[in-house]
């Protein structure tokens, strides 16, 4: 399995990495869109809905937001409300997940909520991606806008993060961060996150130009945002765990679907995106 895992990162990273360095913006909200898209038909499904056609009706419905979201994108309130409530959602989830069992009954009810839940966490998250994206189109680093250096280096703290993580829970991992949703994450695997993390921010944003004090509010961002990304990881978990299934898909080999990819990220990019407009960067 983890043969299969550095197989599949190896060949997908370059090809992300490409996308979000190269493409313009409105290209990469088009596919970050379809992206999310693709994750949103999985939510439905974790969610409890079993008619594949009204899961289709809700993705095509999503679809249509997007599309409004993104002729929206000039309003001088919309886009920082929706980030801002993105963030406000990650905070709501941390109570959810110390009553894990909350929701966990497969009643309408419950599947009305976390398809309600899927709102807050899919829309704000594509707000936000884009927004970083766009957000200066001065070439800065090599050939590339710095907004899409910014882009990569919001997913490079969460990829980092990842890696930081697997390799301090794996050698020094004994403390049980949430047994009852994720039983192989550690305590010591955060604290490897944030390490990793805080030195991938720093040169980052030597790179940006970011080399006054504002750098270490940086490298706070970071931390927080990779915080964030261990809420979301856990949050997709606990939504299997009451759908009583291993992975949201099969898309990707040792990585299961698009939806465990892209857990951490939803959760990263509204409180990233926040981070970087309160340090006026």
């Amino acid at each position: 399995m983890l043969r299969q895992r550095v197989l599949t990162a190896l060949l997908l990273a370059p090809l992300v990495i490409l996308l979000i360095l190269l493409l313009p913006t409105s290209i990469f909200a088009l596919l970050l869109a379809v992206a999310f898209l693709a994750a949103t038909w999985e939510w439905t499904r974790l969610a409890g809905m079993k008619v594949r056609a009204n899961r289709g009706m809700l993705v095509a419905f999503a679809a249509i937001v997007f599309l409004v979201l993104w002729l929206l994108r000039a309003s001088a309130w919309l886009w920082p409300a929706m980030i801002t409530a993105g963030v406000a959602w990650w905070l709501l989830v941390c109570v959810w997940l110390r009553h894990f069992a909350f929701g966990a009954a497969p009643t309408p009810e419950n599947r009305n909520l976390k398809l309600l839940a899927g709102v807050f966490v899919v829309f704000p998250a594509w707000v936000a991606g884009v927004n970083i994206h766009g957000s200066d189109p001065q070439v800065l680093i090599w050939t590339f806008p710095a907004g899409h250096f910014w882009a990569f280096l919001a997913m490079l703290l969460v990829w980092a993060a990842d890696t930081g993580a697997y390799f301090a829970g794996r050698f020094f991992g004994k403390r049980k961060l949430a047994p009852q949703i994720s039983p192989g994450k550690t305590w010591a695997g955060v604290y490897g996150a944030f390490v990793t993390s805080a030195l991938v921010v720093v040169v980052g944003g030597w790179l940006l130009g970011v080399r006054d004090v504002r750098l270490m509010g940086l490298i706070v961002v970071a931390i927080v945002t990779v915080a964030s990304s261990i809420v979301g990881d856990l949050l997709e978990s606990l939504m299997k765990r009451h759908a009583n299934v291993k992975d949201s898909g099969a898309l990707f080999p040792g990585h299961g679907g698009l939806l465990d990819r892209l857990d951490s990220v939803f959760a990263a990019l509204p409180v990233f995106a926040l981070g970087k407009l309160l340090l006026g960067l």
